[in-house]
């Protein structure tokens, strides 16, 4: 029995020309139902970018100590009544995003305590804790417009309204980079207009 793929005609006028074309059709559409049958590989999607805004809990001791110390217990996490704290994705530190859940710095710092390792330092008091350090955009921020949430909300009073230029300030030796004001500037504004900057990328800065 002759391959269904082969060409066979009794017609006299059937010619080298039309063998040819007739066989270029065949192998084409071969090609197209080989094609069909074949996995698509769908395409990956591109991985978010790593996130470099973190802050470390209350009381981080240097990022290099820290690291050296922290064991990724996740201890801190666990006693944190607000759930502020989480894990970073790559290393799995204990990590804190403010646009988030800020730090609401507990009187007891339970975070603390529960640290064995000591990646996590004693203070004294909450105006000890240097977690980062905010910072106004004077172009979108509605202070001078009568917003005044961050600073109603700023737990160590490091956030007040300077009238004489209708700007709010930020008293660097009391701010402790908590994140309360950016959370709350998310909260009531389109834009926000106060973050926090993390202390290690401020020391890095400094260098």
């Amino acid at each position: 029995m002759a391959s269904e793929n082969l060409i066979v005609t009794s017609d006299p006028t059937y010619g080298r020309r039309e063998f040819f074309k007739d066989s270029v059709v065949s192998v084409a559409k071969a090609a197209q139902e080989f094609a069909k049958h074949q996995a698509v590989v769908p395409e990956q999607p591109a991985p978010a970018p790593v996130r470099t805004d973190w802050l470390r809990p209350p009381g981080a001791a240097d990022e290099a100590l820290f690291l050296e110390r922290c064991t990724q217990c996740g201890d801190c996490a666990k006693v944190c009544p607000y759930g502020s704290i989480t894990f970073h994705p790559q290393n799995g530190t204990p990590v804190i995003f403010a646009d988030q859940m800020p730090c609401y710095l507990c009187e007891d710092v339970p975070c603390i305590t529960a640290c064995a390792t000591e990646a996590l330092l004693p203070v004294e008091g909450r105006g000890q804790i240097r977690m980062g350090l905010a910072s106004v955009s004077h172009r979108i921020c509605t202070a001078g417009q009568g917003c005044h949430a961050c600073a109603s909300k700023c737990p160590t009073d490091a956030l007040s309204m300077d009238f004489g230029t209708q700007r709010l300030a930020v008293a660097a030796e009391r701010c402790v980079g908590c994140g309360l004001c950016e959370q709350v500037c998310r909260t009531v504004n389109d834009r926000v207009a106060i973050r926090v900057t993390p202390f290690r990328l401020l020391a890095q800065t400094l260098l």
